[in-house]
């Protein structure tokens, strides 16, 4: 398993080879640099330690400088990728040519938060009736039983609040990369606002669509 970080920039349309206009959402994939390599003897597991996102050391603490590799510029942005699959060295720096095979991928990112929403809008409930002398709209109607367990069910489908969770969404195609641009362009949505921070891997599972 290997991977980069990288960031959200947009979405946009491209046309394929046939014409087809093909929606997209544009990745900007700066160098990652290796900040660290975990190793099964020193803590027990194997990872790589990558970093995006160059930031002035003026506005960071001296433990989180401590960790980068003598000369090496702060990023502001470090992600731990397990089982990492490439031959790589503390210091080093990787690009999109780590995911130029990869027909599709997978991208993690936060979703937006869309704050304390009702059971229509959360989980899409149907609502009751809109005529007039209904007591049931927008409700999300009984939750619990009288008698027996005389409680809520934990997990029980309420209003609350919504989005800014971490999502991944599966098997994207790699429509184009640009490696002078340093962007990459996926077919479809990707979680998360725009400039937001996201982990973009090849696809762990075939996948279902063209």
């Amino acid at each position: 398993m290997v991977g980069l970080i990288g960031k959200k920039v947009g979405m946009t349309q491209v046309f394929d080879e046939d014409g087809s206009l093909v929606p997209v959402t544009v990745l900007k994939v700066e160098p990652n640099l290796v900040i660290q390599r975990r190793t099964g003897e020193t803590d027990g597991y194997s990872a790589v330690v990558l970093g995006a996102h160059p930031r002035k050391e003026s506005r960071m603490r001296k433990p989180d400088l401590g960790q980068y590799p003598d000369g090496a510029t702060a990023r502001a942005d470090l992600y731990e990728f397990r089982d990492f699959d490439r031959e790589v060295a503390v210091g080093d720096e990787l690009t999109l040519d780590l995911l130029k095979d990869s027909g599709y991928v997978d991208v993690t990112g936060t979703s937006k938060g869309k704050g304390f929403q009702g059971v229509m809008k959360r989980h899409n409930f149907g609502g009751g009736r809109k005529t007039h002398g209904s007591k049931f709209h927008r409700t999300n109607g009984s939750t619990g039983m009288a008698a027996w367990p005389s409680k809520v069910i934990k997990g029980t489908k309420m209003a609350g609040r919504m989005g800014g969770e971490r999502s991944t969404v599966l098997n994207l195609r790699v429509v184009e990369i640009d490696q002078e641009e340093q962007l990459l362009l996926v077919r479809g949505a990707v979680p998360g606002r725009n400039d937001s921070v996201v982990r973009i891997r090849p696809a762990v599972k075939k996948p279902l669509i063209g």
